[in-house]
């Protein structure tokens, strides 16, 4: 197809499969952590690393990297003062990093508009060589530290105390969760948008807890998924020059409640047999 010969869609296609591979891992224990809404609070704080790059003339994706990795770690401290009440760090950090963003981005002027406007939406010709490495380095991080400490992260997602109280450094764990979410967010936003970079997180993840029973089940069942949908949703944004983080989400939406009514249909018509 045309479309593969283009560089710039290569590289879209090779940070689509990389994201596949992490989405539904990062975002199942963002769901089993009833953190769902990190994501979202990272990706609007995001902006503000963007606008900052922009306003410094540097590449906004090294100030990027660095707002969410202090966000991240600002996340988990005030999680821990609002230890009851955790969804105040969200809300405090959302709001916060939106006023940063607006205020920084009112400093730039004309030209930048444009580019901003890519990172909000998303767009398949700013992915770089340099952002498809980051994201083949980050992908091999994940994975890795996901089989080295899937049992630690098993304990911790399902019962904190216990797993404090059997040694283990949640405090540095969360920490270090937060930080590689936050540096996910960084990476992908710009194919996918930082308005809905959490739902292709989020997503995936979902649609598999519907289908899989088991948490290694699921997770696998996530990959293909996040896979099908972003990849069709890429060639859907090139063929009709649509944003393809909303493509992608409207794929995946769809996806969900296809899913959700298999589930209701078929079982009636087991009792019925």
């Amino acid at each position: 197809m045309e479309m593969f010969l283009y560089g710039f869609m290569q590289r879209a296609f090779q940070a689509t499969f990389l994201i596949s591979l992490i989405a539904p891992l990062l975002g199942l224990f963002l769901i089993l952590r009833r953190q769902s809404l990190m994501a979202d609070t990272l990706s609007h704080v995001s902006l503000a690393g963007v606008a900052l790059g922009f306003l410094m003339s540097i590449n906004p994706t090294w100030t990027n990297l660095l707002i969410v990795v202090v966000v991240a770690i600002l996340l988990e401290y005030l999680r821990l003062v609002y230890r009851t009440y955790s969804e105040v760090s969200i809300a405090i950090l959302m709001s916060t990093g939106m006023a940063l963003a607006l205020f920084l981005m009112s400093l730039n002027q004309g030209s930048t508009t444009v580019s901003i406007n890519q990172f909000l939406f998303g767009s398949i010709v700013t992915i770089s060589k340099e952002q498809v490495w980051m994201l083949y380095v980050l992908a091999g991080v994940i994975i890795s530290l996901y089989l080295i400490f899937r049992k630690a992260m098993y304990v911790m997602v399902f019962d904190e105390e216990t797993a404090y109280t059997s040694g283990l450094p949640i405090k540095t764990m969360s920490i270090l969760f937060n930080i590689l979410t936050g540096v996910t967010i960084a990476i992908i936003m710009p194919i996918v948008g930082a308005l809905l970079v959490s739902a292709i997180l989020i997503l995936p993840a979902a649609i598999s807890m519907r289908l899989g029973k088991r948490f290694s089940t699921t997770l696998f069942i996530g990959i293909p998924i996040a896979l099908f949908a972003m990849t069709s949703g890429l060639i859907t944004s090139y063929t009709y020059s649509t944003p393809p983080g909303a493509t992608i989400t409207l794929i995946l939406v769809g996806i969900l409640c296809m899913v959700i009514l298999f589930k209701k249909i078929v079982p009636r018509r087991f009792q019925r047999n």
